[in-house]
């Protein structure tokens, strides 16, 4: 029996031992297919997905503030930079104690303990906890040499002038993204791209290596602002605001011959460093972001269209009605009763009525065809973000008084720049430029130009001349008196336009006071735009309030620039006073008496026929001269009064054009001038006494030898 058991016990050992083989191999096999299935599952198919696992978890990307390109002034002075500075981050794994670190580090970077101690027990492998912190901070901080605490190196923007230009330059966030202004406008140029830095943990996720990738380097900016130009501006609105009590208000300064802006200044400003410390509102740009009613300043383009239509000319009577005129059953009343004025005078003295009967000739559809072809109702393409249109009905949505209220400069809102192009466009002869703020484009395309400007004829020559003529006559002997300029001629309209009160019709107490001007007259340097939004007092008016604004801006800005004087040495003897312009009460004759030279210059403006109407054509000057300015016709002396005294007529003989019309302008009287040289003969003789006012007339002829020089 036992040797039965071993046989069949050795017969059985073998087949066990094939099984046990046979099963440890199938085992062996499908360990060995789940290896590789396993295998391939983690390095083939999901090792994507598994590595952004791996990356989040051991890797944090970091985008960091790249340096944003410098913007200069048109003098290349520095007006935006980006600085280095440290900003603070975590690594919480890192932090030994939290609750001490966040006692230690609060106060220095001006945080909540609590805050800043939650952060550090967050457990994550990066916290920021403040960016971007001042030197002062910043060596307070590394001196704790806190474990888990680092630094990183960003960029920050700073204004070194602070409140300079702040509107037209704009601000950043704290990512250094541009959020107004230029800043805005040019983010993709002025940004570049981020600079990435990537830091790397191990599995306990202390942080154990960095690594960054260099960014394209930005590009930077050279405006046609001067910072000096700029600060007068500023300087003067400030003033301005403070003394007449005004909302808000804005000064542009352009040079009419190619549209740039030489300075643009807005009330109130802000600092571009801390554009949180002020109201939203502060930041808006209401040079070109809020339309306004332009009231008389818009009617040059009434009278500019009323000439190169021929419907009327510069001398043609129009009968102003005592101030009054009725449309469609409404009465509208003058700010002053006019009776026969002429079309200058119109100008001269802001006649309402006398525009009103000039649109009246224009007719709805030619006058909007006009206004639009000035420019307004559509962006002037400035380069600076929220331009805003303007507001221009069509014809259609007009109502029956429309024709007049528009004429004058109501029911239609422009922004100050386009009504700074449309004064621009008078200036240079015509030509309406856009204007623009940015000169030149500096980095990746070296000298790489800003984008042509386009520019159009707006009206002829003619016209544009006998509008310089006109505006010329303003400062002289209308409205504008209050912007005579030491030294330089100048010529401009005032504005006083009533504000739409919350009841939804026309304010007694608010209005927009502006005046629009140019000087010198005769080859233009600058021209200046004043608006000022509900100035208070007794005078509240664009030319008590806003000329005199002008007059400061102009001669500053005249002198900077070394524009030569046209009348040298001249000095307005007597201003008048800012109570006769809030009156009104101008005498044509006092003003002339008290500006020696300013009216010469009104004279000697080349100005060619304008034929239309019933009126008279003034010759141009050009061979032998014969010039003569229109005076206050005799039915207007019950409106503008004239000085009743008389004056002894000099002996011209020998002297200059120019001693003789400065001569006449200091005793109130009217030259007409023939030829060219020096003086021969005159009439009335001299010695005659003639009521001021009045004409001569006075003969030149070339001299044999140059004119000995007058001590006048």
């Amino acid at each position: 029996m036992r040797s039965r058991r071993t046989a069949v016990q050795s017969e059985r050992s073998p087949r066990a031992a094939r099984v046990r083989i046979i099963l440890l191999g199938l085992a062996s096999f499908v360990w060995f297919f789940l290896l590789v299935y396993r295998l391939v599952d983690l390095q083939v198919v999901r090792h994507a997905e598994l590595a952004r696992q791996v990356k989040r978890q051991h890797q944090r990307t970091l985008d960091i503030t790249p340096k944003r390109g410098v913007i200069y002034d048109r003098n290349r002075k520095e007006l935006a930079v980006s600085i280095g500075v440290d900003s603070v981050f975590a690594v919480p794994p890192e932090v030994e104690d939290p609750a001490q670190a966040a006692g230690l580090l609060a106060p220095l970077l001006e945080l909540d303990p609590i805050e800043v101690e939650h952060r550090l027990r967050s457990g994550d492998s990066f916290v920021w906890l403040k960016r971007k912190i001042d030197a002062a901070a910043s060596v307070k901080v590394r001196a704790l040499k806190i474990k888990g605490i680092h630094f990183e190196q960003e960029h920050k923007r700073f204004y070194p002038k602070r409140e300079l230009a702040a509107h037209v330059i704009g601000f950043v966030g704290m990512d250094d993204n541009g959020l107004g202004g230029l800043e805005y406008a040019f983010e993709e140029k002025l940004r570049g791209a981020s600079e990435r830095i990537v830091l790397t943990a191990d599995g306990r996720r202390r942080s154990y290596r960095r690594s960054g990738s260099g960014s394209p380097a930005s590009q930077s900016l050279v405006l046609t602002l001067d910072e000096n130009i700029q600060y007068i501006a500023e300087r003067e609105l400030a003033a301005a605001i403070k003394k007449t009590g005004s909302a808000s208000g804005s000064i542009i300064v352009q040079n009419p011959q190619t549209g740039e802006i030489f300075a643009m200044a807005n009330y109130p400003t802000f600092n571009p460093n801390n554009p949180t410390a002020v109201p939203t509102f502060f930041h808006v740009n209401r040079s070109v972001s809020l339309p306004y009613e332009p009231g008389s300043t818009f009617k040059l383009v009434t009278v500019a269209a009323a000439l190169e239509e021929g419907l009327a000319s510069p001398t043609e009577i129009i009968d102003c009605q005592m101030g009054g005129i009725v449309l469609a059953g409404h009465l509208i009343n003058d700010w002053k009763p006019f009776g026969l004025l002429s079309v200058r005078e119109i100008i001269h003295y802001s006649s309402d009525v006398g525009t009103i009967k000039l649109g009246l000739r224009l007719g709805e559809r030619r006058l909007y065809e006009h206004i639009r072809r000035w420019g307004f109702g559509e962006k002037t393409g400035i380069e600076l973000p929220a331009e805003s249109r303007g507001i221009v009905h069509a014809p259609e949505k007009w109502s029956r008084i429309s024709i007049g209220a528009i004429s004058m400069g109501q029911e239609i809102a422009v922004t100050p720049v386009q009504l700074a192009a449309a004064i621009s466009t008078v200036a240079n002869g015509g030509i309406w430029t856009t204007p623009h703020v940015v000169q030149e484009v500096l980095g990746e395309n070296p000298g790489e130009q800003a984008s042509a400007k386009p520019s159009r004829r707006i009206i002829p020559v003619e016209v544009a001349e006998e509008m310089r003529r006109m505006f010329a006559g303003v400062v002289t002997q209308g409205t504008g008196a209050l912007a005579q300029l030491e030294g330089y001629s100048a010529a401009g309209k005032t504005g006083t336009a009533q504000k739409i009160d919350e009841s939804g019709t026309y304010s007694e107490t608010d209005f927009i006071a502006s005046f629009v001007g140019f000087a010198p007259v005769l080859n233009p340097a600058i021209t200046v735009i004043v608006t000022l939004d509900s100035p208070r007092g007794p005078e509240n008016d664009g030319g008590a309030v806003a000329a005199p604004v002008f007059r400061r801006v102009a001669e500053n800005v005249l002198a900077y620039l070394n524009v030569p004087a046209d009348l040298p040495g001249f000095v307005p003897a007597a201003r008048p006073r800012s109570k006769q312009v809030a009156d009104r009460g101008l005498v044509p004759g006092r003003i002339e008496a008290s500006a020696p030279g300013a009216h010469s210059f009104v004279q000697s403006l080349p100005v060619r026929n304008i034929q239309g109407g019933s009126g008279l054509s003034v010759p141009a000057l050009t061979g032998q001269p014969d010039v003569s300015l229109p005076v206050p016709p005799r039915h207007a002396r019950s409106i503008i009064t004239r000085e009743a005294e008389s004056v002894e007529v000099p002996n011209f003989t020998g002297a200059s054009l120019r001693e003789v019309v400065v001569r006449c302008a200091r005793l109130g009287l009217n030259p007409v001038l023939a030829g060219s040289g020096v003086a021969v003969s005159q009439k009335p003789a001299p010695g005659a006494r003639v009521p001021r006012g009045a004409r001569i007339r006075i003969e030149f002829r070339p001299a044999l030898s140059p004119a000995p020089s007058r001590v006048m």
